[in-house]
């Protein structure tokens, strides 16, 4: 099987060249150079990029990516067993955020009456008033070097 131009994979995955460059900073696939130092992709380098996109759909950060890229080893293809691998990790994952979300969107109506977000029984802002336990009065300050 012959290897592919960053080009090539580009246009076969439907990425820029500049998201696979910055892929592989990220050490999420790999490249080797050829004896004109151009980058050259084993083709298993597509289905890769495919798992990439479709874990950024899904919400996963980058650095999750990569971290379940090595657990399947970096030179492992994404065959049947991995991907089912992948995916019930995935499943495992996004059903406990989709919990969460649910829980946090069912809290709102607690806050329809006061709205402050800061008062000790604020089961959003403040759950089981564990901001109490760090220090007495306001206890939460914006970095004003973000704003």
């Amino acid at each position: 099987m012959s290897d592919i131009s960053v080009g090539q994979l580009a246009q076969r995955a439907g990425v820029s060249v500049a998201t696979l460059h910055f892929y592989e900073q990220k050490d999420l696939i790999h490249s080797r150079r050829n004896a004109g130092n151009q980058r050259r992709y084993n083709r298993r380098m597509l289905r890769r990029v495919a798992v990439i996109k479709t874990a950024q759909r899904l919400g996963f950060s980058l650095k999750e990516i990569a971290e379940m890229f090595r657990e399947l080893g970096d030179d492992q293809d994404i065959d049947k067993d991995n991907w089912q691998r992948l995916s019930e990790r995935w499943h495992k994952i996004l059903t406990e955020r989709i919990n969460t979300l649910e829980h946090l969107r069912d809290e709102l109506n607690t806050c329809i009456g006061c709205g402050c977000l800061s008062m000790d029984n604020c089961r959003l802002r403040n759950p089981d008033d564990t901001l109490g336990e760090q220090a007495s009065g306001p206890v939460l300050w914006e970095d004003d070097s973000q704003r």
